[in-house]
């Protein structure tokens, strides 16, 4: 039985510390190169989380190709009975995006490090600038299409009463006053609760400890289908992880976001 089997999804730094060395755990740091190469956790390995969106426009939040999705997940030594581990230090956007890609895999078996290297180093906790070899060449993967919301199935569920669109956008692209794509504003029906008031910046940035009732006064409750953009799929990568987290059942997060949606000719848009 593996070491974090009994974990929740959400993990703090004393949860992890112990495991560090724990034969199945893949630790993934989605910082930044400059703050990798500064100190990162024990066994962390690098992710550039550029490598995790498709990066052309209109819409680059996109799934990456299959072929750098096989090269990413070879490298990082992926297996059916890996454990995965993942953190960043921004308060899980990035994070939260891997744990979509991770679903896009099929693989379900993660943790997310509660405020990221923030929450560890407030823990006075060791760092390391030893940097893991790369494992394998690429390896086959098969991508589902249930963690993701294309535009056309948004655009088809528009108006359902079991749907709760969660724009993660601050709120002055959601009323259309920062306008980021050729049109501004926020799909209809969409709710806005931006990113970073989901975290606590007391605790280091971890999640919110009343989010649940938050997302409750919104409207976006568990049995609904929950959809959540922003502007490519990266700020609501913290929005995906928090529903996922919470337990909710039915969580899509839409990868083209207001990058496509505000720039398709045939998309409805609310002011």
């Amino acid at each position: 039985m593996s070491a974090f089997s009994a974990l929740p999804l959400v993990i703090e730094p004393a949860e992890l510390a112990p495991h560090l060395g724990a034969p199945e755990l893949i630790l993934v740091d989605l910082t930044s190169a400059a703050r990798y190469a500064e100190g990162h956790l024990p066994g962390a390995r690098f992710v550039d989380p550029k490598r995790t969106q498709w990066a052309q426009p209109p819409a680059p939040g996109l799934l990456p190709a299959k072929a750098d999705l096989e090269a990413l997940f070879g490298e990082l030594g992926h297996r059916s009975d890996a454990v995965y581990v993942v953190y960043d230090d921004e308060g899980g956007g990035w994070a939260g995006r891997f744990i979509w890609l991770l679903d896009v895999i099929g693989h379900h078996r993660y943790h997310y490090l509660d405020g990221g290297l923030h929450a560890w180093l407030a823990e006075g906790r060791e760092l390391s600038r030893e940097v893991p070899a790369p494992v394998g060449g690429p390896l086959p993967l098969t991508l589902h299409d249930e963690p993701t919301a294309t535009r056309e199935y948004l655009q088809s569920r528009l108006g359902a009463a079991d749907l709760a669109i969660w724009d993660a956008r601050n709120p002055s692209e959601y009323r259309g006053e920062k306008v980021l794509a050729a049109k501004g504003g926020h799909i209809p029906g969409a709710v806005n609760f931006e990113w970073t008031a989901g975290m606590d910046p007391a605790r280091a940035l971890r999640i919110r400890t009343d989010m649940a009732q938050i997302l409750r006064d919104l409207g976006i409750t568990p049995d609904k289908e929950v959809i959540t953009h922003c502007q490519t799929h990266h700020r609501s990568g913290f929005t995906y992880l928090v529903a996922k987290a919470l337990g909710y059942p039915r969580v899509k997060g839409y990868a083209g976001s207001w990058s496509e949606w505000g720039n398709h000719p045939d998309t409805p848009v609310e002011v």
